[in-house]
């Protein structure tokens, strides 16, 4: 009879396709079996669809003889009884003899019950064998959740390493992280479509890392992702948990980017992309149907209402008109002198030490409590490792809840970090943005200039061609500051103006300011 040999190995820790190979040669040559064919296949027995098991089983549905199939043992050739279905038909049908080595068993059409039995146990317990190999991943994973670990590689900005100990980790990618972070603080200034945010990122060197450019939707997908602020997915449990690896940015910041992402979803298409200066920021007082930008002449910028209800009759405003109150505001920030900003500055930062020491001493509280909390895991690890005082059960409730506590003091971390009690550092950089915006805005491009007003003024519109608006905080402050010939009389309601004021976010929002300034070299003190 014609022979198939078939060796399979899944992993290296198997015994090798050579040395099955071996066995099963002495064997041929001891039953007077002629070599047909020999398959060294390297694939798992449970997944996919064993495409190279397949072509044995072809091969011997093709065949014109009887086929004896050769295999070391039965887990080499099958790990479920889905297999069993199609070898027990072709036994049926005389075209093939299994020869089980190890187990010294051969099938064939005239097996008995005992020998089909002995078939049928073996692959039962290579099967059991899968099926606690399963459990025991699954269970792997769930006590790596538990810890705060993932599996696979690591996203974007992150690098996958190995410990001097051989462990596994994931560490902040020193190419990468800071990109990732600028991504995510440009697109919160407001001022980035998905569209531009891509074409600044990757001008700025951000590259997959294959070392390919990043598409659109890669961006949308980071901004996204929740494991930049310290929180992984599970998709089994469909559910967010908090990982132990470096954070990137906080959870702010992160919210205050889905916020925009959702905002810009609702909006008009014409809204999303600035290619003139006030697209997408003037509206209608009576209608409120946005102001649209339309050239005239080939070269002169005007807009209207689109008078998309159809109450509103099309009245063109320069633009050149429209910008007249906006160089008449950016001169008025210029009546600051130096000597009222640096007193200003230094009341500011007199009034809140005492805020930075309670600050710092809760900075340390948490951070002690967090380390405490550390040191009880170990602890409680070990006494689990050993095996003598606390069971399994036990271990993973005790855990979860110093988990939970550890995730709480991040929490409260992060609460503490991003509560900026040196915003007297924000207040000189704001002022001396302001004495200098006049002539930032005229070496700007029509991108910068729509984002200089739109961080600086709100509530945009037009009554009898003229431009009305709102400035934004802290701006309305500051104007108050370079009308006030005297300090004194208006320090007290400054100070409290500017105390009113999320000085962290404004520090981020400044950041693609600074950046195209300094492109520039314009003198800013920061």
């Amino acid at each position: 009879m014609k022979a198939i040999i078939l060796a399979r190995v899944s992993d290296e820790k198997q015994d090798s396709n050579e040395a099955q190979l071996t066995r099963l040669g002495d064997y041929i040559k001891n039953k007077q079996l002629e070599v047909w064919k020999t398959y060294e296949i390297e694939e798992s027995s449970t997944r996919g669809d064993r495409k190279r098991f397949q072509q044995v089983i072809h091969d011997i549905e093709q065949s014109k003889e009887p086929v004896a199939l050769i295999v070391d043992t039965i887990d080499r050739l099958q790990r479920s009884f889905r297999d069993s279905v199609v070898l027990d038909e072709l036994r049926k049908q005389g075209k093939l003899e299994i020869h089980f080595y190890r187990e010294n068993l051969v099938i064939n059409k005239n097996s008995n019950s005992a020998d089909l039995i002995r078939w049928d146990m073996g692959v039962m317990f290579a099967r059991s064998y899968v099926l606690q190999l399963g459990d025991n991943v699954k269970r792997k994973n769930e006590q790596r959740r538990r810890s705060g670990e993932v599996n696979g590689r690591a996203i974007i900005g992150y690098v996958n390493v190995t410990r001097e100990d051989g462990k596994k980790d994931i560490e902040p990618d020193p190419e990468r992280a800071h990109l990732i972070v600028r991504l995510f603080e440009l697109y919160a200034s407001g001022n980035y479509s998905i569209t531009t945010l891509w074409q600044q990122m990757t001008k700025l060197g951000l590259r997959s890392k294959d070392g390919k450019p990043l598409s659109r939707s890669n961006i949308e997908a980071i901004l996204k992702d929740h494991f930049y602020h310290g929180m992984a997915y599970s998709k089994k449990y469909d559910m967010l948990f908090a990982h132990r690896y470096p954070h990137l940015i906080t959870r702010e910041l992160f919210e205050k980017c889905q916020a925009i992402l959702l905002m810009k979803n609702k909006m008009p298409a014409k809204m999303v992309s600035a290619d003139r200066i006030f697209k997408g920021l003037i509206r209608c007082p009576k209608c409120g149907c946005l102001y649209t930008p339309e050239l005239k002449k080939g070269k002169y910028v005007t807009y209207a209402c689109t008078n998309g209800k159809g109450n509103c009759k099309r009245v063109y405003v320069s633009e050149r008109i429209l910008l007249e109150p906006i160089y008449e505001l950016f001169k008025a920030f210029e009546g600051i002198s130096r000597d009222v900003q640096e007193r200003l500055v230094e009341e500011l930062r007199k009034s809140n030490e005492a805020e930075i020491e309670f600050r710092n001493r809760e900075l340390t509280r948490v951070r002690a409590e967090f380390d405490q909390t550390q040191r009880r895991i170990d602890r409680l690890t070990d006494l689990y490792l050993d095996g003598t005082s606390i069971t399994k059960d036990e271990y993973d409730k005790k855990l979860q809840d110093l988990k939970d506590r550890q995730y709480r003091l991040n929490l409260e971390l992060d609460e503490h970090t991003k509560a900026d009690h040196e915003y007297h550092i924000h207040v000189s950089t704001v002022i001396n943005l302001c004495r200098r915006i006049r002539i930032i805005f005229e070496g700007s491009e029509v991108s910068e200039k729509h984002a200089i007003i739109n961080f600086v003024l709100s509530n945009l519109s037009v009554t009898d061609r003229k431009l009305k608006y709102s400035l934004r905080k802290p701006f309305d402050a500051v104007l108050d500051l370079a009308l006030s010939s005297n300090l004194a009389p208006h320090l007290g309601r400054i100070q409290k103006a500017m105390r009113g004021v999320d000085w962290t976010s404004i520090g981020r929002e400044l950041e693609p300011f600074i950046g195209f300034m300094s492109e520039r070299k314009t003198p800013i003190a920061i």
